[in-house]
């Protein structure tokens, strides 16, 4: 059985993933930072839970613990966990702001993938999905005709575009792995006051596809639930 685990999965495009993997038959590890509703999430989905910050050093390395405790192992690694960060305009934006922002968008990507590569690494199929979004794409915000063009904004569109890049290195590093990047759409959460046009199912249906790939599948892509997006 392959072994997933989704960061940021007690809520929205998380959630749905995992509900949608355990139909797959993936064995789901529920990370969320908040115990309660990580728990109640996994409870109702038939999961398992795992607290995990992203954000914290201490809260990843005792996942990983609990984890490789459990005897599980790990093939797919989701890496979900996001947030919008403060909303301010971008010349009143401080240094504080964006690194607010990075602190899970980024870095918490960075800390989660480096923590668990050693599990990853005892998979026949380790496979790691990163969570971006079209804001990410240097091609879509620079083309007038896109939504994303609209958006000017130096912390989450910066931030998505930092996990697309940190997505090309990983891929380049780990040739054993199949290690893609994912852009949801503009889907109903709570991270964008449910204004979303997508539903979570629509939003996560390249999450659910890349977290499915095999040893051949694709590496080192950008796509979203119409194929490739541009980098």
């Amino acid at each position: 059985m392959t072994t997933t685990l989704i960061t940021g999965a007690n809520k929205g495009l998380g959630h749905e993933a995992a509900r949608r993997l355990i139909d797959a038959g993936h064995d789901v590890w529920v990370g969320a930072r908040d115990a309660a509703a990580g728990a109640r999430a996994a409870e109702a989905l038939g999961a398992r839970f795992v607290r995990l910050d992203v954000t914290d050093d201490a809260s990843v390395a005792a996942a990983v613990d609990t984890v490789r405790a459990a005897g599980t192992g790990l093939d797919v690694l989701v890496n979900n966990a996001g947030v919008i960060g403060p909303r301010v305009a971008p010349r009143d934006t401080t240094a504080g702001d964006v690194a607010e922002t990075y602190a899970t968008n980024v870095f918490g990507v960075v800390r989660v993938t480096h923590a668990f590569l050693p599990l990853l690494e005892g998979s026949d199929n380790p496979v790691i999905v990163n969570v971006a979004s079209g804001l990410g794409s240097l091609a879509l915000t620079n083309d007038p005709g896109r939504v994303e063009h609209q958006v000017v904004s130096l912390g989450y569109p910066t931030s998505k575009t930092a996990v697309v890049a940190l997505t090309d290195m990983y891929a380049r590093a780990l040739p054993g792995f199949r290690v893609n990047a994912v852009d949801p759409g503009y889907t109903a959460t709570d991270l964008n006051g449910h204004s979303g046009h997508q539903t979570v199912a629509e939003g996560t249906d390249a999450i659910v596809a890349l977290a499915q790939v095999g040893p051949d599948g694709p590496t080192r892509t950008f796509q979203d639930r119409e194929g490739l997006v541009p980098w």
